[in-house]
């Protein structure tokens, strides 16, 4: 027998004969039918039944299907939107929600709520102010740094719009005229006076005018022009640059906000102050690049500052609304001016110390490598980029000045002895030395030249300082390996006690220089990958070294030395 129709009651199949059997009972009751109308019955009930219990088994079907398959999600950037499946059109659409509403003009029934306008001016914002794809686009210190310079931008907008207000226009002219008169006019005389103001219609306050300010800005342009020559400065310490950058800045609107008190040294203060905010512009917008190029995950230089300079829009303009307010509220008094200055002040640079705090710097300069060699040659385990980074002082040169950040109570995780390694060798170290200035005999030439034959550089310890000779095919990386041969002179020196005596004697087999380039060869790929996996970028050292560079000739013994 064969199955006609699912029944939904009984969850089983029925035949024919059962509907057959339930119509004829019915047909008794109502009265005679025909043979043509019972099978057309019989064909009427059997198509519904047949229609809704496929209807039925379908839906259920497509439910527990759903509850089993796996969930499609259309990604665009950071955001996620669920793809549901549409079976009567055999494809995935993006379900209605409440913006839907907004897109059909208010037709939809669903009610969009405050909470829903959140969420897209939210969205809104991020699209404007972060980079596409975050938080996978930069790097995980991106966002913190992002908010400290957000409210930093804010308070120096406020002591910006707090130094503008002590000058408008009307005391410019004041003070100019205050200058003439007492340039000019000796005496009281009514003739002298009446000379003045005729000269002055001719054109004369004006002009001194412009020249005051001309010179004022003049000084400024030179002194960006002047420190541009120390630019290599910036690469390898952009967070000290930076932040003297701040207090310079800082410095030079304190000086402005002063000048209404000292009228007669218009010129003087006002040219100190310009050439003080000229360089700070100039090293905030050198190491500015160093950090986004840090950011860029994705190779998005670019658009990481592009969005850099919105957020800076959006800091300004509430730092000039507020500053406008402020600036309101203190008038004209200088002791006012000054007391809400050093508050902004104050809030600024902690928000500039917390934010280079957050920087985690990838590339190695001196101070970095010589922690990581350090730490390398004690444990044989490369620290990681956050370890180095909240160790490394802003100023190498005054080590007490690291300013660790308060929230690290944690344990050690880099040993004092390679801390102090680091700090002794960046102050040891000298790059770009003449090789005239090391060795004093022919022999000493010829056995540094010969040892380092198959390198970029030449090593050799004088006076207690690692001097590093280039020679004219070095690159960054031959600098790099010459530090980690640094590292191992001096680990020599402090665990095996195996001191420099002359360079004759360290060049021969079995010396300190020939031990440490021996490692230094057999090592220092093996710390480059290690080195690679905890995140730095190992392609060479950032560094500040000294012009000087060595060619050598066809002959060892004759080598040019500069």
């Amino acid at each position: 027998m064969a199955w006609v129709y699912y029944c939904r009651e009984c969850d089983f199949g029925t035949h024919l004969e059962c509907v057959t059997s339930g119509i004829k009972q019915e047909s008794s009751v109502s009265g005679a039918k025909s043979d043509e109308e019972l099978i057309r019955e019989i064909e009427l009930k059997f198509l519904c039944y047949f229609i809704f219990s496929s209807s039925a088994a379908r839906a259920k079907t497509d439910d527990l299907s759903r509850n089993h398959e796996e969930v499609l999600f259309e990604i665009r950037g950071g955001k996620r939107v669920e793809l549901v499946p549409d079976y009567s059109k055999d494809e995935f659409i993006i379900p209605e929600n409440m913006w839907s509403w907004w897109s059909k003009g208010g037709k939809s029934k669903s009610l969009l709520t405050l909470g829903d306008v959140w969420m897209k001016c939210r969205d809104l914002a991020m699209s404007v102010m972060l980079p596409e794809g975050f938080p996978e686009s930069v790097t995980s210190d991106y966002l913190e740094y992002s908010l400290w310079r957000g409210v930093q931008g804010i308070a120096a907008q406020i002591s910006g719009v707090l130094a503008t207000q002590c000058w408008p226009c009307s005391n410019i002219f004041k003070f100019i005229l205050f200058v003439v008169l007492d340039t000019y006019v000796a005496d009281d005389s009514l003739l002298k006076r009446f000379a003045l103001c005729c000269w002055i219609r001719k054109g004369a306050i004006p002009t001194a005018a412009a020249v005051n300010w001309v010179l004022k800005d003049g000084i400024g342009y030179l002194s960006k022009i002047m420190l541009s020559k120390y630019g290599r400065h910036f690469d390898v310490n952009p967070k000290g640059w930076r932040l003297f950058a701040d207090l310079l800045e800082n410095a030079a609107f304190g000086m402005e906000i002063l000048t209404p008190a000292f009228p007669h040294l218009f010129v003087l203060i006002g040219a100190v102050a310009g050439a003080g905010r000229s360089a700070a512009a100039l090293i905030q917008a050198a190491t500015r690049s160093c950090f986004y190029a840090g950011f860029a995950a994705q190779r998005n230089f670019a658009e990481v500052i592009a969005k850099g300079e919105a957020q800076g829009m959006v800091s300004k303009s509430i730092g000039i609304m507020l500053g406008i307010a402020l600036a309101n509220g203190v008038q004209s008094s200088t002791a006012l001016s000054l007391a809400s200055f050093g508050v902004i002040t104050w809030i600024h640079m902690f928000c500039n110390l917390k934010s280079y705090q957050s920087i985690q710097l990838r590339t190695l300069n001196p101070y970095r490598a010589s922690l990581v060699f350090s730490q390398y040659l004690l444990s044989g385990l490369v620290p990681s980029v956050k370890e180095v980074n909240d160790e490394e002082p802003f100023f190498p040169a005054f080590p007490l000045l690291i300013l660790k950040p308060t929230s690290e109570e944690q344990v050690e995780v880099l040993s004092t002895d390679a801390k102090d390694a680091a700090s002794h060798i960046d102050r040891r170290l000298q790059l770009g030395s003449k090789l005239s200035d090391i060795v004093k005999s022919r022999e000493e030439a010829i056995a540094l030249l010969e040892l380092y034959k198959a390198e970029g550089y030449i090593l050799a310890e004088l006076k207690g300082r690692y001097c590093v000779v280039l020679k004219e095919s070095s690159s960054a990386q031959d600098m790099l390996k010459s530090l980690f041969q640094v590292c191992y002179l001096y680990w020599l020196e402090r665990n095996a006690g195996i001191k420099s005596t002359t360079i004759f004697d360290d060049c021969r087999p079995g010396s300190r220089l020939q031990i440490s380039l021996e490692y230094v060869q057999r090592e220092f790929n093996h710390v480059k990958n290690d080195g690679e996996i905890a995140g730095w970028v190992v392609d060479g050292l950032i560094a500040r070294p000294s012009p000087n560079r060595i060619r050598i000739g066809n002959q060892i013994a004759s080598p040019a030395v500069s």
